[in-house]
């Protein structure tokens, strides 16, 4: 029976970094990249599909490197770091999070969750005039009358508008927020319960979960 090593505590020569800090490493500094197709052969001749417990487990047992798998220069717990996002629960996202995941850990950003939009309204368009710019009006309705025998007419005018930062909208931000929070557990808990890391461990952080809650 296979028995792999999970590390618990702190290891000599382990750096300790949070979630977060491991894929912004990965991306920024080792610029790894995610092969959705064929994983860096975590298991030479094994066919790719395994979930990321099997890939941390395998990394773990072997060492994370395996002679002969492949000429990348990143460090093997970057490729690590790729591997486990490519294997991405559909539950959490599937691909479309691990490419959102690994966008924003490329610039070193979180996910937005509308913070600080309010819904506010504006005019649909501007034009330009020499006192500045005032906003485009439309006809509403116009009538004529007679003044001092000539025919006057009065036109009524209304300025079409647009809705900013609605309660939909701000909704949809904070659902995909908490989508990409649970996908960053998920990866959390899949590296702090089968290892698969040489050179990092990862702690129990998190960013905040509803940071709409207290701000």
């Amino acid at each position: 029976m296979m028995q792999v090593a999970i590390m618990k505590g702190r290891r000599v020569g382990v750096r300790e970094v949070s979630i977060l800090e491991l894929l912004d490493w990965a991306f920024r500094k080792e610029k790894v990249s995610i092969e959705f197709d064929a994983m860096r052969s975590v298991m030479p001749g094994q066919m790719p599909g395994f979930g990321m417990e099997w890939v941390m487990i395998e990394r773990a047992r072997l060492g994370c490197r395996v002679d002969g798998g492949g000429t990348s220069p990143c460090h093997p717990d970057a490729d690590a770091v790729a591997d486990a996002l490519a294997q991405l629960p559909e539950a959490c996202g599937g691909r479309s999070m691990a490419i959102t995941i690994a966008e924003l850990a490329r610039v070193g950003e979180q996910h937005g969750w509308a913070e600080g939009c309010t819904m506010k309204v504006a005019p649909r368009a501007w034009r330009q005039t020499y006192k500045g710019p005032f906003a485009e009006t439309e006809v509403a309705m116009s009538w004529r009358y007679e003044s001092r025998g000539r025919q006057r007419e009065v036109q009524a005018r209304w300025c079409p508008i647009v809705v900013h930062n609605q309660p939909a909208e701000t909704a949809r931000a904070r659902r995909a927020y908490l989508q990409w929070w649970s996908a960053l557990r998920e990866l959390r808990d899949t590296f702090r319960n089968y290892g698969g890391l040489c050179s990092h461990q990862v702690t129990a952080e998190l960013p905040p979960m509803k940071p709409w809650a207290t701000s």
